[in-house]
């Protein structure tokens, strides 16, 4: 059984190839889905966001193209190709695209 799906094995990859962007729409393309990690890559276009939520596990975004604001509790961040970021477990966040961004997000769960 693959444990990381969707993405070709033994061949090194761009990641930010791997999803494209679209039009209005959010487009996510998950790697691994597992009870205590998830691997997902996003594309957001611009305008788009995900909504206040919050995770059972430490989230950790990585920015792969573009810039996207993220908002940990009440702090605002911009966060750009290259950086990396970490939401806490059970802490409100959210996401907004203000120009085209692509990420790669892992979340850790709790055992």
């Amino acid at each position: 059984m693959q444990l990381v799906k969707n993405i070709e094995f033994s061949r090194a990859l761009n990641l930010k190839d791997l999803v494209k962007y679209e039009d209005g729409q959010i487009v996510s393309r998950t790697l691994t889905q597992l009870p205590a990690v998830t691997i997902t890559l996003f594309a957001l276009h611009q305008g788009e966001g995900i909504s206040t939520h919050t995770t059972p596990g430490d989230a950790m975004v990585q920015m792969l193209d573009g810039e996207g604001e993220i908002t940990i509790g009440d702090n605002v961040h911009v966060v750009k190709a290259g950086e990396t970021i970490i939401m806490p477990a059970d802490i409100p966040h959210s996401l907004e695209a203000k120009e085209n961004f692509k990420m790669l997000l892992t979340v850790i769960k709790r055992g």
